[in-house]
């Protein structure tokens, strides 16, 4: 079975809700490796909710699908304040980014409290400035960046993340709508120690299966690169087609 679209391979999945700081429940999915206890884990954060992001957003949605049984993975998916998907509605209201500071902390508590190893933020768009607003407060062993907009990051919070132990993973498609490889090098410039992936051919919603075997491949390359390369076909136990698209 060529492993492409929305293929859902096994795993041990599991509805859950996080409680924020500010007294509001968001919910979630958190999706296991079936057999085995996951070497990473990936804290997820979609994006902008304004514009449709939310915790099934495609590439999200698949790395759900896909990651705990191609690369041993935990992978946590959530709806930040105010967003809706099928899983259900999260609490509270969409705030720009602010408030979704607790979110991001809510998230973090849950992977402590269960004991979920080197935890990595990836972000997408909206995502990827929560990644670098919050992420520097919490326990985590680096953030993937997909497609990294910057309206909402100064460039004193790009900064903060020179010198900091934690990898930064960015990964920027050519023809992205918000930011592009050359000035991408500007604005991350500050941090010289971070990779910056210039990804020929990409665009900000990474549509299509060769871009989305892109994405899934610099994650892992990132979090367990001992899982590469990802096969493209599965031969294991049956797997789901849960969603169109």
């Amino acid at each position: 079975m060529e492993i492409r679209g929305p293929l859902q391979l096994p795993a041990r999945r599991e509805q859950i809700e996080l409680h924020t700081l500010d007294g509001l429940t968001l919910v979630g999915e958190l999706a296991l490796p079936e057999h085995r206890a996951p070497v990473a884990t990936l804290v997820t954060l979609h994006p902008l909710p304004t514009a449709g992001g939310f915790m099934d957003s495609h590439i999200l949605r698949k790395a759900a699908g896909r990651l705990p049984a191609l690369a041993d993975l935990a992978v946590l998916r959530f709806n930040t304040r105010g967003t809706s998907s099928p899983r259900g509605t999260s609490e509270g209201a969409f705030d720009g980014g602010a408030a979704e500071e607790f979110d991001v902390a809510a998230a973090m508590q849950f992977v402590h409290d269960r004991a979920l190893p080197h935890p990595w933020l990836v972000g997408w768009s909206f995502g990827t400035e929560l990644a670098l607003k919050y992420g520097r407060d919490h326990a985590i062993d680096g953030a993937v960046l997909l497609s990294p907009p910057l309206h909402r990051v100064t460039d004193d919070e790009v900064a903060a993340w020179h010198h900091d132990p934690r990898r930064l993973v960015i990964l920027v498609p050519e023809f992205d709508d918000y930011l592009r490889p050359a000035e991408a090098r500007e604005r991350f410039a500050s941090v010289p120690e971070a990779t910056l992936i210039a990804v020929d051919g990409g665009r900000h919603l990474w549509v299509g299966e060769t871009q989305t075997r892109r994405v899934l491949t610099e994650i892992v390359a990132a979090t367990n690169p001992d899982a590469l390369p990802l096969p493209v076909e599965w031969d294991g136990a049956q797997g789901q087609m849960p969603f169109p698209g």
